[in-house]
This record gives structure tokens, C-alpha cells and sequence, in this order.
């Protein structure tokens, strides 16, 4: 990546065994410069998600290993647009142990979302009975919140560095997360 001139990160991408199927079909259905450029393409949306603007706020690598499984029912630009940027939104969020992975994987998702990366068999705003009951059922719910209150998602992520509290909803938004989803529910259920 760049900025002003100077190098931020050095990206290296092998293709371990482009000789077998899966490797030539990663070769000519994808290729090294087009999983490069989406790793760019990809961390910078989630920057700018999270509001990450000073190499302070991001999430700090030494390195980042991407393995391809190719699935060969999928057509080359489904095998793109499914892989490759949902597997680089989940790297680049904050999350600890005590952070539940369906938080984790429902922030993952709502990025997806604000990509425009919805696939159909989602939930839709009005659907599940608890906040956290799915991925897309969270990015959903988390997408709400961030209307009730600009940056949420980003000062989220910001506050799971360290941890993880329900608390942190309630901190950011007067709100059980509990009380939260009665109200998003609400919102839905009416219009």
C-alpha cells in the first residue's frame, strides 16, 4: 500500500501449486495480480469503515496468509466476489477472546454489507429473535445501530481491542443490546 510516497505494507502472493486443477484454476480465474489488488481494494474500504485513518488505529500484522480453497461449482466471478473480499473483511477488525465470534463474524458481515457483498439467503432487517442469533442477522442489527448513531460500528471495534462488554452497547447507545433489538424489531415490524 501507499500513502504520500511511502511504503506501508509489502504484499506477497504464491501460488503454492499452480501446476494442480485447483491451482490453475485459481491461476486463470483469479490470478495473483487480481487477489493483490483486492487486498488493497479491501483494506482500504475497512480503513474507511472503521474510520481507521493513523496506522495507530489498525490492526497491526507481521503477516497475513491467504489460502484459497477453490470450489469448482463456482464461476470465476463468483469464486471473486465471495472469497476474496469476504475472507479480507474478517482480517482487519479488531476482536479478542472475550469478544463472541458472532460479533466478530457479524462486524465481518456488516462490512460485507456496506460492500454491497448480500448474498440471498441473508436475514432480512426484519428477520430473528435475537441480536446475535446469526451473522447476517447481526450485521443487520449492527447497520441499525450505526443509524442511531454515526460511527457506532467503527467506535465499536475501536473499544474491542482490549475486550469485550455488552456494556460497550450501552456506553455508545444508552442500551441493553437486548433493549436495542426489541427496538430495531420495532422499527421493522412496523414499516
Amino acid at each position: 500500500f501507499q500513502k504520500g510516497g511511502q511504503a506501508l505494507t509489502v504484499i506477497t502472493l504464491t501460488n503454492r501449486d499452480p501446476n494442480s486443477t485447483g491451482g490453475s484454476r485459481f491461476t486463470n480465474a483469479v490470478g495473483i495480480n487480481y487477489t493483490k489488488q483486492t487486498l488493497v481494494n479491501s483494506t482500504n474500504f475497512i480503513w474507511a469503515i472503521f474510520q481507521q485513518t493513523v496506522d495507530a488505529d489498525k490492526k497491526q500484522y507481521t503477516a497475513l496468509n491467504a489460502f484459497a480453497q477453490i470450489t469448482f461449482s463456482l464461476i470465476p466471478e463468483t469464486l471473486k466476489q465471495s472469497s476474496l473480499e469476504s475472507y479480507f473483511m474478517r482480517q482487519l477488525m479488531f476482536g479478542n477472546s472475550s469478544t463472541p465470534g458472532g460479533l466478530i463474524e457479524g462486524i465481518a458481515d456488516y462490512v460485507r454489507l456496506k460492500a454491497g457483498y448480500v448474498v440471498s439467503n441473508w436475514a432480512k432487517n426484519d428477520q430473528g429473535t435475537l441480536w446475535d442469533e446469526s451473522y447476517s442477522v447481526t450485521a443487520r442489527f449492527l447497520d441499525y445501530c450505526n443509524g442511531l448513531r454515526n460511527r457506532f460500528v467503527a467506535e465499536l471495534n475501536k473499544k474491542m481491542r482490549s475486550g469485550y462488554s455488552n456494556n460497550f452497547l450501552v456506553e455508545l447507545l444508552g442500551k441493553t443490546p437486548e433493549q436495542l433489538f426489541v427496538d430495531y424489531k420495532a422499527k421493522y415490524n412496523s414499516a
